[in-house]
């Protein structure tokens, strides 16, 4: 328990120091432009770090960081390292004025130590791909190009926009636009439901338990092999038939809400399967099942027990079914599953109360409103509209002139500067939440990520925020006058790019780097005036940064973990 609390105080650190490390990235343009100065602007960067509680519900980035390693090779001890590591680098880069980025820190951190944890457990010739989750690792590396990309296309086509002569025009672009990228959102919110389901009723494990029986029926092809691969499909093909019924219903959210989808599910028996493995895990989790597991992966005897406790506390489905079917008493169902495999007398009280406390319709309800994004849909209208309005006033009502111009877009930086540190809070909160819930899941507190306590978000928020309040004055210059000179119009198309690309990456679960969005971002203002006004030497030294980052981090990890392993 007090490594645990080591750990979530030393993620806190972090995430502290992600805030003043990547303060720049809310701020650098609205300081350079004058609009605020810098103590005015990082009050403002922390608010609205910590306003992106209330919009980012899904936690999709975070769940994405706490499954960066396989469950087998996570433990405290990796955790430690990798946060250590993570710390370093931070620190390092941030007193040299070099924007890195610290969720790559943390990604590169978090693999390195699991990688040296498994080559020290397992042996030199484990495989990184049994260790690492390869699709997570992969769409990092590809982002640390994509996200700047990203943000440049859309920081150059809303400058283009902007300085269009016909103001018809513009806003008919603006519309179209709008349009698409809310039918972009919503196929991104149907698709992360979808994915909610697959999960609930465990259709993504059955495809996993299916894959192993095939490969394990390969390597030996006995009649225990085929009798597992004949359970697992008719698990998988069960799943798959109640998904299918629950899909079309889903697809009308917007029309019914989770309520209506959740009642539908649960009235026709399509949780009845799911209700009752869901509730023994719910029971043998309060038990210290988890704790069991986690400290088997260290020790042989906890390991034994481990292995009869995995097979034993399966049975509990039995007087489960019945309590469920209301065909025996509360008191008689504990009774036969003490009967199965022993409740620690500790554990009776946590164990009652949540029997007690289950609800399948209630937790499948909240596993949908998790993907539901509408306050983003709607922040995104409401921006164009914004946006269509001062044009309206500025150019028809009121007569434009130069400084009329350059004081709108002065006032519209504070919303757009806003808006990114919403991004900026909602994406790099998120990962430090993946790490905490990675380390409460793997010292046995909670079951799976969708069990991530209340206090967790809250506390990542208000630490990232503190950490913008301490400013980053060394990464500001570089972020927003060494790449290229910012004027007010231009960091209105940078912030809002960059916004826009951290909530499109944030809906699809990628824990990109806001340093990269941004510098993208302000990449793609500079080249639109010309390719000369973008001093390309800064940037590539920046990219050399970046790539460096994730290897780095995991060599340094890796180290710590080794030294560790001399004090346990």
């Amino acid at each position: 328990m007090t490594l645990l609390i080591v750990i979530i105080i030393l993620a806190l650190i972090f995430d502290y120091i992600n805030g003043f490390h990547d303060a720049a990235n809310s701020i650098a343009t609205v300081v350079s432009t004058k609009v605020l100065t810098p103590f005015q602007a990082v009050i403002w960067a922390a608010f609205f770090n910590v306003v992106a509680y209330f919009i980012f519900q899904d936690h999709a980035v975070a769940n994405t960081i706490s499954k960066t390693v396989n469950k087998e090779f996570i433990t405290l001890n990796v955790i430690l390292a990798g946060l250590i590591a993570a710390i370093f680098w931070n620190l390092l880069t941030w007193w040299y004025g070099i924007p890195s980025s610290s969720s790559h820190t943390l990604i590169g951190g978090f693999a390195g130590a699991a990688i040296a944890h498994a080559m020290m457990t397992k042996g030199l010739s484990i495989s990184w791909s049994k260790v690492v989750e390869n699709d997570t690792i992969i769409k990092t590396v590809l982002f640390i190009f994509f996200a700047p990309l990203i943000g440049m296309a859309i920081s150059i086509f809303i400058t283009i926009v902007t300085i269009a002569r016909n103001m018809w025009l513009r806003i008919a672009i603006i519309i179209v636009a709008t349009g698409l990228t809310v039918l972009l959102f919503d196929r991104f919110e149907e698709n992360k439901m979808n994915q909610a389901l697959e999960k609930f009723i465990k259709l993504d494990k059955y495809k996993l338990d299916v894959a192993k029986a095939e490969e394990a029926l390969e390597k030996d092809n006995n009649d225990k092999a085929k009798e597992d691969l004949a359970t697992a499909e008719k698990k998988l093909n069960g799943a798959k038939e109640i998904y299918e019924k629950i899909v079309p219903v889903m697809s009308d959210f917007d029309n019914i809400g989770a309520d209506s989808i959740a009642a539908f599910a649960y009235n026709n028996g399509f949780l009845a399967d799911i209700e009752v493995s869901k509730l023994k895990d719910e029971v043998r989790n309060a038990n210290n099942f988890l704790i069991l597991e986690s400290l088997s992966a260290d020790n042989a005897e906890k390991k034994k027990e481990y292995d009869v406790a995995k097979v034993e506390t399966e049975k509990y489905k039995g007087p489960v079914k019945q309590l469920l079917k209301k065909e025996i008493s509360l008191d008689s169902a504990l009774i036969a599953i003490n009967a199965i495999y022993p409740i620690d007398p500790a554990n009776a009280k946590k164990v009652k109360s949540k029997i007690e406390k289950f609800n399948i319709q209630s937790s499948f309800k909240k596993d949908i409103e998790k993907s539901e994004n509408h306050a983003i849909v709607w922040g995104i209208i409401f921006t164009s509209i914004l946006f269509m309005l001062v044009y309206l006033y500025v150019e028809k009502i009121k007569t434009p002139t130069a400084y009329s111009v350059g004081n709108m877009f002065k006032k519209l930086q504070l919303f757009s500067s806003a808006a990114f540190s919403i991004g900026h809070g909602g994406n790099d909160a998120q990962k430090v939440m993946g790490i905490i819930g990675a380390a409460l899941i793997a010292s046995g507190n909670i079951q799976d990520f969708g069990q991530l306590p209340g206090w967790v978000p809250i506390s990542c928020y208000v630490a990232i925020g503190l950490g913008t309040m301490s400013g980053g004055w060394k990464i500001v210059k570089t972020m927003g006058t060494k790449i290229t000179k910012v004027t007010p119009l231009e960091g209105v198309a940078a912030e809002t790019a960059g916004a826009f690309t951290l909530f499109f990456t944030g809906q699809m679960g990628i824990p990109v780097s806001t340093t990269h969005t941004i510098t993208g971002s302000i990449i793609g203002v500079g080249a639109t005036k010309r390719l000369s006004a973008v001093r390309w030497g800064v940037t590539s030294s920046l990219l050399v940064a970046w790539i460096l980052t994730i290897p780095v981090s995991g060599l340094l990890a890796a180290l710590i973990y080794w030294i560790s392993t001399f004090f346990s």
